[in-house]
């Protein structure tokens, strides 16, 4: 199934979230650091890592349910995908809470509860991006059809069949 949002003939939601999948780990490890003794400002740089991280999963997010839409219900892929939009809504609420305790605090510090939350998400976001990985590299979620080892360049304008296939 081909993405149905792409950007010069490449699928984007692929391309959006290694970012925040990136920042929230990082922002994880960072507090980890910070809790057992590392240096004070990282406590501060943990906290705009998952500031951004959180934008950019609902950038990814938005890309996602495009394609989310696009897959036929009944399939197996849809149950999947179900399952990976649902991990990570519960991610990005979890890490949103972890932000909102942490946006007027006197400290920036995660510690204790906190940090056990992100942990927690961290966790379902490794889990929600191997169904991601299943979706594309299983399912074939988002993969162009002409895909192969030699596929043309996807900034090569469809030809009339390949035009043609499509309204079938």
């Amino acid at each position: 199934m081909e993405s149905r949002l792409k950007v010069l003939g490449h699928p984007v939601h692929p391309m959006l979230v290694m970012f925040p999948v990136a920042l929230l780990v990082t922002g994880t490890l960072f507090d980890i650091v910070d809790t057992v003794g590392g240096p004070d400002f990282l406590a501060e740089v943990a906290y705009w890592n998952i500031t951004v991280g959180l934008v950019g999963a609902l950038l990814a997010a938005a890309a996602g349910s495009v394609d989310l839409l696009a897959i036929p219900a009944g399939t197996r892929a849809k149950r999947v995908a179900l399952t990976h939009a649902a991990a990570n809504v519960a991610v990005v609420l979890l890490f949103a809470a972890v932000w909102v305790v942490r946006l007027n605090a006197d400290s920036r510090s995660a510690g204790g509860a906190l940090l056990a939350i992100e942990v927690v998400g961290v966790a379902i976001l490794g889990v929600s991006a191997w169904l991601g990985g299943e979706l594309v590299d299983r399912l074939g979620v988002g993969v162009d059809r002409d895909a192969g080892l030699d596929a043309p360049s996807s900034l090569r304008p469809a030809t009339a069949d390949q035009r043609i296939g499509d309204v079938r």
